[in-house]
């Protein structure tokens, strides 16, 4: 059986959930090929060092180029701040390695084309980890889109709502900062909605936005290294304050080139929500309704039911005819969050043994990544702008 030696660059929040879908998919998917945690990356020796443990790892790295030029190295998988991924990918493929980028795939939409260009330039497979495409219930919303169980689709209304930073005490984190993250609750939360829109109903034709920053200084942690997940978790309160250049909330309109219209909001200032991703997406013929915090659920409304039983009715997307499902537990035995990203994972691992295009790429990065910009314009110029 062939050996994929992966190479992790960053062992925080998004390298916990990697390493949980490596260390987990093969236990649950029958794959093709043998998945080896070979070398996690990251700067701060002692900490990297403490992940390789916990984590499974093999081996640890404090500097990432050596990683991504390491000849025992097939795949390397990106889970930095926004800022770092375009050098990363494009080192990476450079050197013939698979690439496998957590979202956003870049601070700038230029940046998302150079690193596109890259992986075809050399002819690298390429995935970025839109993870919730891969959940069963999501898997059921775009079979019954397809199988035209809704019809046309005219409306997708889609929030996503934390409440980490609500507290002006909370301190000034990587995430807060446009020249790490690139941009606030946009490119964070809003990128997922983007991607899912896309997914789900198809292409962005123009938009119209607005945002804000509530909070315009926080205090400067006195401490540079990140916290372990950088949502929520703070030490002490720091004296001395530091700007805040992203945005707490953007909320845009839609227009799709199909002629559907949607709504879409992403905040962390929604107090009481911690990881609300919601969507409703009506059509000619019915509706469909997912939320993240009830992520093995469909809601399902259909106006071909008989007129006296017609309602929402709830679907458990656990049952083995869904995607993903059966490599898991019994019907009726639910996943969580963690499952999402080793069903992400198996279907990299089963594509690349077959020789077939990684989904979703970087092509899908890229086009989300021109709807966040031209929200970002709209903002700007205060009116509707053409996607690109």
């Amino acid at each position: 059986m062939k050996e994929i030696n992966v190479g992790l660059i960053g062992y925080k929040f998004m390298g916990k959930a990697h390493s949980f879908a490596y260390k987990n998919v093969s236990l649950f998917f029958d794959l093709p090929v043998k998945v080896v945690m070979k070398v996690i990356c990251g700067r701060t020796e002692k900490a990297v060092s403490q992940a390789k443990e916990r984590f499974g790892w093999q081996e640890y790295e404090t500097d990432w180029k050596k990683v991504v030029e390491r000849k025992d190295i097939d795949l390397i998988d990106i889970t930095t701040p926004p800022n770092a991924h375009k050098d990363i990918a494009i080192q990476a493929a450079k050197n013939g390695k698979i690439v496998f980028c957590e979202k956003p795939l870049a601070s700038t939409l230029k940046d998302a084309y150079e690193m596109l260009e890259a992986v075809e330039k050399y002819k690298v497979k390429h995935a970025i980890c839109f993870n919730y495409r891969k959940l069963p219930a999501v898997g059921l919303a775009k079979k019954l889109i397809e199988q035209g169980k809704i019809g046309k689709i005219y409306h997708m209304r889609a929030v996503y709502l934390q409440d980490w930073i609500v507290d002006p005490d909370f301190p000034l984190v990587w995430r807060l900062q446009k020249s790490v993250a690139g941009s606030g609750a946009h490119g964070d939360l809003n990128a997922h909605l983007i991607d899912m829109a896309r997914y789900l109903v198809g292409e962005f034709d123009e938009v119209c936005g607005i945002n804000e920053t509530f909070i315009k200084e926080r205090p400067i942690l006195k401490e540079k290294e990140e916290l372990e997940t950088g949502l929520g978790e703070f030490k002490e309160k720091a004296e001395e304050k530091g700007i805040v250049d992203v945005d707490d909330t953007t909320i845009f309109l839609v227009r799709f080139r199909n002629g559907a219209i949607g709504s879409f909001e992403a905040t962390r200032f929604a107090v009481g929500r911690k990881n609300h991703q919601r969507f409703e997406i009506n059509g000619s013929k019915g509706s469909i309704v997912f939320n993240l915090e009830r992520l093995n659920e469909l809601e399902f409304y259909s106006r071909e039911d008989e007129q006296d039983s017609q309602g929402f009715r709830t679907i458990l997307a656990t049952d083995a005819t869904h995607p993903y499902a059966g490599n898991w537990w019994p019907a009726g035995h639910i996943i969580g969050y963690g499952e999402s990203f080793v069903n992400m994972v198996a279907d990299i691992f089963n594509s690349i043994s077959k020789g077939e295009n990684l989904s979703p790429n970087f092509y899908d990065g890229v086009k989300c990544q021109e709807v966040l910009e031209a929200v970002d314009q709209s903002i700007k110029e205060r009116k509707w702008i053409k996607v690109k």
